[in-house]
């Protein structure tokens, strides 16, 4: 069996990149100008009419930041803010996971350079995020690729799965958002974690496990 996990309200208790991006902003890194629109793409989510390439328009907001401050920011920042905000629900998933030599993955529209420390942190390889482009160590405006947000996550996972022999039947999701449906609908055990109402309704309606998550790693 292999595991995929969405982070954001899965794993974590927020957002991986709300909390990088306030200790980026306070730290000088990015500038509240740059990242203006996000307020008005979250509130576009919550009506369920999401802008499925707010990530790829933010970016080109992001040029000319150094990689290296992306991640010494971002490890800070998973000390600091990530991981006591970890779901032990979520955790202790993972790690049974890992009891029973079962694959694990993150599968997220979060940054890859904010999901490293967490990936680190439980001890798994090759999960799926958004990736920054760069050159010459700095950010170039561009992503490598799309991001993995909506039905693009479950393109870039079918395609992981593709690439290395797994099958649907053989995978479990867990997400907490509307916008994995797709994914959701192609694995073979979805399971919604901590859901919204559109999801709650889709998974009461299907049958899916769900599954409500509160207490946190801490301090």
């Amino acid at each position: 069996m292999v595991h995929i996990f969405d982070v954001d309200y899965t794993v974590v208790r927020k957002t991986s990149a709300e909390y990088f991006v306030k200790m980026a902003m306070k730290e000088g890194i990015i500038r509240f100008s740059q990242i203006s629109r996000l307020p008005f793409d979250w509130i576009k989510y919550k009506l369920a009419l999401p802008d499925i390439n707010f990530i790829e328009n933010t970016v080109k907001n992001l040029k000319g930041i150094k990689k290296s401050d992306l991640d010494s920011i971002a490890d800070i920042c998973f000390e600091k803010r990530i991981k006591p905000n970890i779901y032990c629900g979520s955790s202790k998933l993972i790690n049974d996971a890992f009891k029973k030599n079962e694959k694990v993955i993150f599968a997220t529209s979060s940054f890859d350079f904010i999901i490293k420390p967490l990936e680190r942190f439980f001890g798994i390889q090759g999960s799926l995020a958004t990736e920054m482009e760069y050159k010459d160590g700095l950010t170039t405006g561009n992503l490598v690729g799309y991001s993995f947000f909506g039905h693009k996550k479950k393109t870039a996972a079918q395609a992981w799965m593709e690439n290395n022999s797994i099958p649907p039947c053989e995978t479990s999701f867990y997400s907490d958002s509307y916008t994995d449906i797709p994914l959701l609908e192609y694995c073979g055990f979805p399971v919604a974690v901590n859901p919204d109402g559109i999801l709650t309704r889709k998974a009461k309606k299907y049958g899916w496990e769900i599954l409500r998550f509160k207490d946190v790693l801490g301090n």
